[in-house]
């Protein structure tokens, strides 16, 4: 049974308005995460269009989300850009690349596709190094706080605020929550679910698959460009660790978790990995101040029981099993 349009955006207002309630009265460090958690939920969103509903298995997301991060922050630091056109620089950055890598890319399917985009996302690693003077590499470049306000109409936002920084982080959340939640109601986005369950069928049915596929590539790649250039924007810094192959896993662990192909999975997901991995390291100074037992660990067992348990992720098999019309 699917939800009625109505009854699916207010499942989604009321998410946002939850997470805006919480703003207020959470402590200040959890206050931080949030924000934090919000602006990578955002990538992993970004993720699960193109994994989730066009079931494209990619390893080279980051090189997204690098592009994004780079084409702020660059231009903040070496060109003296203000926040909106860094942020537009960097959705620029992000857009470009991700219609470059797809055009390619997708000529390969299966395994073939997940190790053609990660050869992409190593080389662009790479260039960050090759131009090291400029991005300084993994030592990376922070961003002055003078830079990362927004003036308007005599009024000054900063966003080195934490309030701001977390009105900002949910404003991005809240938009490309809606905006994933419309495209995938849309025609295009069931005809992304039909390319997933059968891409020769599709095809035989007159869609244009290959399009269709890039242009699911563009919107995710432009999404975790977002992503990138909010994270630079919003918390200062700008380093190669995230264009490595690890921020490109992460986003795949995060929707696995959540639940492929759940609008609101990859913010679960997002949220639990960060909680999990936080509060297993607290564990165990607490339980085993004397041994030398890497948080990994309880994170690893904790991974293994939501599989057995949650097959399809959280909220993948919440629906499956007992509310069938989550989005």
């Amino acid at each position: 049974m699917s939800a009625s349009p109505a009854k699916a955006y207010l499942l989604h207002a009321a998410v946002i308005a939850l997470l805006l309630a919480l703003g207020f009265v959470l402590p200040d460090y959890h206050h931080g995460v949030l924000a934090r958690v919000m602006v990578l939920a955002v990538f992993a969103m970004g993720y699960n269009l193109l994994f989730g509903y066009a079931g494209l298995l990619s390893l080279g997301h980051a090189m997204f989300f690098g592009a994004g991060l780079y084409g702020a922050g660059l231009t903040m630091v070496h060109l003296g850009w203000g926040v909106v056109p860094a942020f537009a620089a960097g959705l620029a950055a992000g857009a470009a690349l991700s219609l470059a890598v797809g055009f390619l890319a997708l000529r390969t399917t299966g395994v073939a596709f997940m190790i053609v985009t990660m050869m992409f996302a190593q080389v662009f690693y790479l260039v960050i190094f090759y131009f090291g003077a400029w991005t300084r590499g993994d030592e990376g470049l922070v961003i002055a706080q003078a830079q990362r306000r927004i003036s308007f109409a005599g009024a000054t936002l900063d966003l080195t605020s934490p309030s701001f920084r977390y009105l900002a982080a949910l404003s991005l959340f809240a938009v490309v929550l809606m905006i994933t939640l419309a495209v995938v109601r849309s025609r295009f986005g069931r005809v992304l679910v039909a390319i997933r369950e059968n891409e020769e069928r599709a095809r035989m049915l007159g869609f244009d698959t290959f399009a269709n596929k890039l242009a699911a590539t563009v919107v995710s790649g432009t999404i975790c460009a977002a992503a990138g250039a909010a994270y630079a924007i919003l918390f200062g810094y700008v380093g190669a660790t995230f264009a490595s192959v690890q921020y490109s896993i992460l986003p795949l662990l995060w929707v696995l978790l959540g639940g492929a192909a759940t609008t609101l999975g990859p913010l679960v997901g997002t949220l639990l990995m960060f909680y999990l991995i936080d509060s297993s390291g607290d564990l165990l100074k607490a339980w085993l101040p004397d041994w030398n037992v890497s948080y990994l660990g309880i994170v690893g067992v904790a991974l293994v029981l939501l599989i057995l348990f949650f097959p399809k992720g959280i909220l993948g098999t919440v629906r499956q099993r007992w509310v069938r019309w989550l989005p």
